[in-house]
């Protein structure tokens, strides 16, 4: 990954590389276009002097002629014609041929001719110049590479400077990101951001105090209506609780009259536990445990599946394990038993009387595999109140509190139906 201005940075400097290499061949037309444009004006002043020297000789027409004739001689680069009409207009081209003055003989060089008419002694005549034309190529090569030069160095010096000026820039920023990383929801502590000149990071910090000043509100607001819902429940359930179970114990009750209060008891029970662990899972959404504790997993385990043994014996149910030693994680303890107990009691209440459940520990991992006839739904599994069988007794939410208590620790909870089995894995992240 790249920060910003990396990412900008970059876009501009290939966009100054494109903008660079479209620039030599406009070099080249634009130097060339001056140097025959120069050419010509140097071509039409050669002319004008030509017939001006000619002409100031004052020569009669033999003489005249011998002098055209000589300097044609002398002047491979420029001919003097006896012309009996005019030309109509001057013309300009460009011509490849050697060069006579070249040392190799293998040299062709470019040469710019002007055909124009002059005057001597009152006779028309063509003069052809011709003068050669410098290397353009060279010219722009040269112009190029000092261009490359500057633009290296410009180059060079805007990632300097993006180094320098964004730990300056960029610190506000940096210092909000940290302060946003560190900051928990459950502390409730307000946030003091730094004091900074910069507009867009000023408007940020304002925008992101109000945020959390409402989160926190919200936050507030929502554990003490859980804890006010949940203490207000348990009240009239625990007097529901109290007055069927002396119903219950009374000699005058009917036998229907005793399965609908049996019922009624079965139904209050099931909603004090939903109560408690709706609660329970308010609370962990709201990070209001403390994870930071050293848990010692293998004891946790080996404690919960003892107290569970009445459970494997009423439906003759086989336990295997394999639990390694010295298994210290860190996290909530009490979450940890939460975990344990449920994964546990969800294999009971679906293996068939007579069925296996394994158990393996170790200190990446724990597994608990039951036996079983079907796969079940893994869009449904982790869904709080969703029924996977027709037992009514659990509260629906057992597997969601294992998928709440695996985010809050960084743990990973999966589920697979391999031989005839269901499998349900936790990875851990760390281990002490």
């Amino acid at each position: 990954m790249k920060n910003l201005l990396q990412k900008s940075l970059k876009q501009i400097t290939i966009y100054a590389f494109i903008v660079f290499a479209l620039s030599i061949p406009s070099y080249f037309l634009l130097v060339d276009w001056i140097w025959l444009k120069e050419l010509d004006e140097n071509n039409h002043l050669i002319a004008e002097r030509i017939e001006n020297e000619f002409n100031e000789q004052r020569i009669n027409d033999e003489k005249l002629a011998e002098s055209i004739k000589f300097w044609n001689e002398i002047q491979p680069s420029s001919k003097i014609v006896y012309a009996g009409q005019p030309l109509l207009k001057d013309s300009l081209y460009t011509t490849r041929r050697k060069n006579p003055y070249a040392s190799r003989e293998d040299v062709i060089d470019r040469f710019r001719g002007l055909k124009s008419n002059i005057k001597i002694n009152n006779r028309n005549y063509v003069l052809v110049v011709e003068t050669n034309v410098e290397e353009t190529e060279e010219t722009v090569a040269y112009i190029a590479m000092a261009t490359l030069i500057f633009f290296l160095i410009l180059v060079i010096g805007f990632w300097i400077l993006n180094r320098r000026l964004s730990r300056k820039l960029w610190q506000p920023f940096r210092d909000t990101l940290l302060q946003l990383k560190s900051f928990q929801l459950n502390s409730q502590a307000q946030i003091d951001f730094q004091q900074t000149d910069t507009i867009e990071f000023a408007e940020l910090n304002a925008t992101l105090e109000k945020l959390l000043q409402h989160s926190i509100a919200t936050y507030t607001s929502q554990k003490e209506f859980t804890e006010n819902a949940s203490h207000e429940l348990q009240t009239p359930l625990a007097i529901l609780k109290n007055k069927l179970d002396i119903l219950l114990q009374g000699d005058d009750l009917t036998e229907r009259q005793y399965h609908i209060a049996e019922e009624m008891n079965r139904a209050l029970i099931r909603s004090a536990r939903i109560n408690k662990n709706l609660l329970l899972l308010a609370k962990i959404e709201n990070s209001q445990f403390d994870h930071s504790a050293l848990i010692g997993f293998d004891t946790l385990l080996v404690q919960i599946m003892d107290g569970l043994q009445p459970h494997f014996k009423e439906k003759n149910i086989n336990l295997d394990s394999d639990i390694q030693p010295d298994v210290a994680l860190q996290g909530n303890s009490g979450l940890a038993e939460v975990l344990i107990n449920n994964l546990i009691i969800n294999a009971i209440r679906h293996t068939l009387p007579g069925g296996a459940i394994r158990v393996g520990l170790s200190k990446s991992r724990f597994e608990i595999s039951n036996s079983g006839i079907q796969a079940l739904d893994p869009g449904l599994l982790f869904t709080r109140f969703s029924k996977m069988s027709a037992d009514n007794s659990g509260s629906g939410l057992g597997l969601s509190l294992v998928q709440e208590i695996c985010r809050l620790h960084g743990w990973q909870v999966t589920y697979s139906f391999e031989n005839k089995e269901h499998v349900f894995l936790v990875a851990f992240s760390a281990t002490i």
